[in-house]
């Protein structure tokens, strides 16, 4: 897939071109549209779709709530409100029309992903603190999710208000998920998030196997739930606040591609962890070759696919959960 993305575009490489090209022997404008342009942005899909599948497959097992992902339990709102924050208040992100032709450029990676992670950690303490509340159902859970986006959206409305308006069009334009504005910079210090994060959860796989029976079983089996489940969805918040940092919204892509390949592999998260990984790579790969070949020139938003992807599987869970066919 990332081959046939590589090939697709505007400019109307062939595959042989391409080739050349990763062998060192294309001509400067192939070179160029390949190694600054289509490559990174591959690069950043496979990566955030990593980040943003375990993170959901996570949360669906330390909750115990297949409805749990990033963007249905306002955690990627809350890490957008933080990275908002950043661009805006401490100047993160200034106007620009870098090699990406983005409308904003992150010149200070470090500020928005800190800036976004205490949003991330802001909206999963909320979570945490309610979920041991007298254990509170898995829909409620989500109605919490939906009021928590409600509320950060509220806030980053109200910090665009005292902005200027180039402030403002550059974190509107931010916010629609755009997997073209990450340089080589941002792309290895996700890469890097990703590949701890990855090994923290698979170390836990055995802890998240027994949780998803209940939360008696894990501890009966000697698992300090508490501690696991705390720890877990800091780590996952951590996940998703990094994505989101630098590829701003993409809804969905944690809630669909557990339960896409839980159907094939089943539950056991010695498979499940590492394959949602790579579903959630090609969920993201796919959906943004499409955005960038429907409309072509124009290249639309990432996380306006994923929604249309997410909404329909989100809607189909619900009426599962209710017993209706």
């Amino acid at each position: 897939v990332g081959l046939y993305a590589l090939c697709s575009g505007s400019s109307g490489l062939s595959l042989p071109q391409v080739i050349n090209c990763l062998l060192g022997n294309g001509d400067k404008m192939s070179e160029s549209i390949v190694f600054n342009i289509r490559l990174p942005r591959i690069a950043t899909a496979i990566v955030a779709g990593i980040l943003l599948a375990m993170a959901g497959s996570v949360m669906q097992s330390v909750l115990r709530n297949p409805l749990a992902s990033s963007s249905t339990l306002g955690i990627s709102h809350g890490a957008s409100f933080g990275a908002t924050v950043g661009i805006i208040c401490f100047g993160a992100g200034i106007q620009g029309t870098t090699s990406s032709a983005s409308a904003v450029t992150i010149y200070n990676p470090v500020v928005v992903v800190i800036c976004a992670f205490v949003g991330g950690i802001l909206s999963a303490l909320i979570i945490l603190c309610l979920s041991k509340y007298k254990s509170m159902k898995p829909s409620s859970m989500v109605l919490v999710g939906v009021a928590l986006s409600s509320l950060f959206s509220g806030g980053t409305t109200l910090i665009q208000y005292f902005a200027d308006d180039v402030q403002v069009a550059a974190v509107v334009f931010w916010s629609f998920g755009d997997l073209g504005r990450s340089g080589w910079k941002e792309i290895g210090i996700m890469a890097v998030a990703a590949f701890v994060l990855f090994v923290f959860f698979i170390l836990n796989r055995w802890n998240y196997n027994a949780m998803s029976s209940g939360a008696e079983t894990a501890r009966s089996l000697g698992v300090n739930v508490d501690k696991v489940m705390i720890i877990s969805m800091f780590a996952a918040a951590l996940a998703s606040s990094v994505a989101v940092a630098f590829v701003g919204i993409i809804n969905f892509v944690g809630l669909i591609a557990p339960h896409m390949i839980r159907r094939f592999i089943g539950n056991d998260y010695r498979y499940l962890l590492p394959a949602s990984a790579l579903t959630g790579a090609l969920i993201l790969l796919i959906s943004d070759t499409f955005g960038r070949l429907i409309a072509a020139p124009v290249i639309l938003p990432i996380g306006a696919i994923t929604s249309f992807l997410g909404a329909p599987v989100f809607i189909y869970l619900l009426f599962k959960g209710a017993g209706i066919k």
